[in-house]
Parts: structure tokens; sequence; C-alpha cells
């Protein structure tokens, strides 16, 4: 089973390389605005106010008149292209999935208890965030982002140990490590779609200047979502982890370097959420907010490697 799984995995990475360069291959399309018939089965283009009028409401965005657009041009968005794109990224987070999924019956627990599973969780997370907020919302043309650093996470996995071996005795506790670490891969994969959505917000401009890219109400909106999904779960795994850390250390809290850097986190998309509606921090400087929070994301994910504490074993 554990080959089954390591081959699952294996498979899983080379489908989201290709599903990556897919949408890569879509928002080049967009970008020079070639014109295609939308194929069979797929949603229709629509202008380019009718994808982001009346998504938003009570953020910074509301009260603002949109740019006045040109006519609306036909966009390769109803493309076959467009359609393989997200086929392909269920199909890799259904292979990574199942890879994990193998995993977890071979370990009896979560399967993230060192840095190549914790790895594959956080890029299965990151995919299957983006398809879920993809399916609401009309970002498939940022879907390069998400999908990127999802691409670059396999690989980093891929260089690292897969052996299955017995964990230290501060980490025997199926249970917790199941739902500690289980949500920091969860919440870190929904914060990565916050993420694109920020980074288009950011290229966008103050007038929607991108016609392929999703207007700023949209990009607002999903990154307002994905924070307000993956913060709730993000401050649970931090309370769950002081708990755990009495138990293991006899201590809840010990400025451990992961520790610092989760809290740090936390802090940042606390402050996003709360300067989002206001008018002086609206726009631009929550959207930097939301790529600065990402990049501390990253550090809590590999800070360990970097830094000596007490989550330094196994990579965690």
């Amino acid at each position: 089973m554990a080959s089954v799984a390591q081959l699952l995995f294996t498979i899983g990475t080379f489908v989201l390389a290709i599903a990556f360069a897919a949408h890569v291959g879509h928002a080049v399309l967009l970008a020079n605005g070639r014109p295609t018939a939308a194929a069979p089965g797929s949603l229709a283009p629509r202008p380019a106010q009718a994808a982001w009028a009346g998504v938003a409401t009570g953020s910074f965005v509301d009260g603002r008149t949109a740019a006045a657009s040109p006519t609306p041009r036909t966009f390769a968005s109803g493309s076959a292209l467009s359609g393989a794109s997200r086929w392909l990224g269920i199909a890799a987070f259904g292979l990574l999935g199942t890879s994990l999924l193998l995993r977890a019956l071979l370990v009896g627990r979560g399967p993230w208890g060192n840095l190549f599973e914790f790895s594959v969780a956080f890029a299965t997370s990151i995919v299957g965030g983006y398809l879920v907020l993809s399916r609401r919302y009309p970002i498939r043309s940022i879907g390069f982002v998400p999908l990127g650093v999802a691409l670059g996470i396999a690989l980093y996995a891929s260089s690292l140990r897969s052996d299955i071996e017995p964990l230290v005795p501060a980490l025997q506790n199926a249970p917790l490590l199941t739902i500690h670490v289980g949500m920091a891969m969860l919440s870190y994969g929904i914060f990565a779609t916050s993420f694109g959505a920020g980074v288009g917000y950011l290229i966008q401009g103050r007038d929607d200047r991108f016609s392929w890219l999703p207007g700023q109400k949209v990009l607002d909106e999903v990154a307002y979502r994905a924070v307000i999904i993956g913060f709730p779960i993000f401050a649970t795994m931090i309370i769950l982890g002081s708990w755990w850390a009495s138990i293991a250390w006899s201590r809840y809290w010990g400025w451990d370097p992961k520790e610092t850097a989760a809290l740090v986190t936390w802090l940042i998309y606390a402050i996003y959420l709360h300067a989002r509606n206001q008018r002086s921090w609206a726009g631009r400087p929550a959207a930097l907010l939301l790529v600065i929070g990402f990049g501390m994301v990253l550090v809590t994910y590999s800070g360990s490697l970097w830094f000596s504490g007490l989550h330094a074993y196994s990579g965690l």
C-alpha cells in the first residue's frame, strides 16, 4: 500500500503540473483577448460588469462605480482549455487526496506526521480550496497562482524522505496530531486562494484595467470569503496546539519559533479582517496584507527548518 500511495503522489504531482500549465495557457489566451466559441455545456462569457455585479456587499468596494467598459469582447473563458484546466485540477486533487488516504490507513492517524506528509497535504488543500471557490466565483484566470504554489510545494515534497517511521514521544497523540496539524493544513490551503486574489487585486489597479482578470469586487469577495473560513480554523489550530503543548512539554506557550510565526500570521489576518472595512486601509493596503499574510504562512510552514525549536523534529 505504501508503494501505491507513493505512486499516486507522483502521478498526482505530474497531473498538477499539467493543470498549472493549462491554467497559465488559459490566462494567456484571456490576456491576448483571443476570441473563441464557448465549449459545449460551458458557461458562456459575460460582460465584465456582470461578472461581479452584486457579489460583494458591506466592504470597501461598496459605493465604487466601475469604470465604463467598452463593447464586451468574447474571451477564451469557455474554451476547451478552460474546461480541461479545471478537470485536470480535479484529477490532481483526487490523486493526491487518495495518496493521503492510503497513507492515513497505513499510519493510523492523520497523514501529516513528518514534513513530507504535511507538504503533500498542504499542496492538496491548496488545490481543494481553489477548486471550491472557483465553482462559485469566476477566478479561473488567476488559478495559476494558487496552483503554482501547490505545485512548488508538491515538488519540494518529492525531494523529501517519504519513509514511514515511528513518531517521537511528543507526537504520539494520534487524535491531537490528526486534528491540530489537519487544521493547519486546511487553513494554509484556504489562505493560498486569498493570496491569489490579493495578487490579482494589486495587478488590477484602481479601475479594473485588465478585462481578462476578475474585477476588484470579485477578487475582494473571494479573498474575504477565504479568510473568514480559514481564520477561525487557524485560530482553533493555535488553541489546540497550546493544549497539546501543555500535555507534551508541560507548558501552554513557550515562544517556540513555529508558535511565534503562527501567532504573527494570526495577527496579520486579524488586522486584514479589520482593515478591509476601514476606508483608510481599504483596497490595495488590505490586498497587500493578504500577500504578507501568506508569506508568513510559508514561514510558519517552513520555519522549523531554519530555526531550532521544539517543533524541529520530523520537520514539523
